[in-house]
């Protein structure tokens, strides 16, 4: 299984309020929970705005619109068959053998496809400019659009998606949400505070702002391949 990172997230967030001298929100803090009040009138006296249909399977409609943004996509049914796809995916582009992932994924067992691929090495570290692949996972993904929802800590450094030219994301089926405002409703309801950084990635990165030739890993990824995992 994707390994749980709620007890750490929730240590993390703890370091941060108390540096910023807030109370722990289970200590019922009332100037917190007085923002949290607020937060949540202004959002009952703002309701959500028109959105565009998706019809038929979410996932599906996320893969195609993924495609779209040229990301490429597979599907494995547990996270016991992901350190197998990444490897044939590796060996597919002639990308090498050696990745960095976030420390949050250290829960997968890439142990017995290291016995069957001699050569194989996964670092679970934030990148250097040496790193070439970084495998990381995804808070949530947007159906939408085809985006990955990427929340920065120390154990998903947002390091892992910008700096290697090659990134593979690893999505649970469950964490595929419609669209924008169900990415930051989950948001809301399991961090309660923002982190310090979201990023929202759709596709490689490109720019086209020279005479308008579009030009690949400008500003991040030559490459984004997403794993959809259940």
């Amino acid at each position: 299984m994707i390994p749980d990172t709620s007890q750490a997230r929730a240590a993390i967030l703890r370091r941060i309020r108390q540096a910023h001298g807030h109370a722990d929100p289970a200590q019922g803090s009332p100037a917190d929970q007085a923002r949290v009040d607020q937060r949540d009138h202004y959002l009952a006296q703002h309701p959500r705005g028109l959105a565009p249909g998706i019809a038929g399977d979410l996932v599906e409609h996320f893969t195609m619109q993924a495609q779209r943004m040229s990301s490429t996509v597979e599907r494995v049914p547990a996270a016991e068959a992901v350190p197998e796809a990444v490897v044939r995916y590796l060996a597919a582009r002639e990308l090498g053998l050696h990745l960095v992932a976030w420390p949050a994924l250290a829960g997968l067992d890439f142990a017995r496809q290291q016995a069957l691929t001699p050569g194989l090495i996964v670092e679970y570290r934030a990148p250097q400019a040496s790193d070439m692949v970084a495998l990381t996972g995804a808070f949530a993904a947007i159906a939408e659009t085809g985006t990955l929802m990427l929340l920065s800590s120390a154990d998903t450094p947002a390091a892992a998606h910008l700096l290697p030219e090659t990134h593979i994301a690893l999505v649970p089926v469950d964490r595929v949400l419609a669209h924008y405002e169900d990415g930051f409703a989950l948001l809301r309801l399991e961090w309660g505070e923002v982190p310090r950084a979201i990023n929202l990635v759709s596709g490689p990165s490109r720019t086209a702002d020279i005479e308008q030739t579009l030009v690949m890993g400008a500003h991040g990824p030559y490459r984004v391949h997403i794993v959809l995992v259940g």
